[in-house]
């Protein structure tokens, strides 16, 4: 992974704690940590939402966002 991706994910996931990230931007986070496998090592919440997210049907296991985001306005 080079240096300028992992600043990106790392700024993301800053943003996501600080509570910045509006409901596209979070399920654009998490397609990424799902794409990466990140999701399943960092601290147990990043699973646990991304199995939420996968459960609920607004991105798939291989992180692709679903288009339940589009028909919900949120992409």
């Amino acid at each position: 992974m080079n240096n300028t991706k992992a600043y990106d994910v790392t700024n993301r996931i800053i943003d996501y704690e600080m509570g910045h990230l509006n409901d596209a931007k979070t399920l654009r986070l998490f397609s990424e940590l799902l794409k990466t496998g990140m999701a399943w090592s960092l601290q147990g919440h990043y699973g646990r939402t991304a199995s939420a997210l996968i459960d609920d049907g607004w991105i798939e296991r291989d992180g692709t966002i679903t288009d339940k985001a589009e028909l919900n306005g949120i992409l």
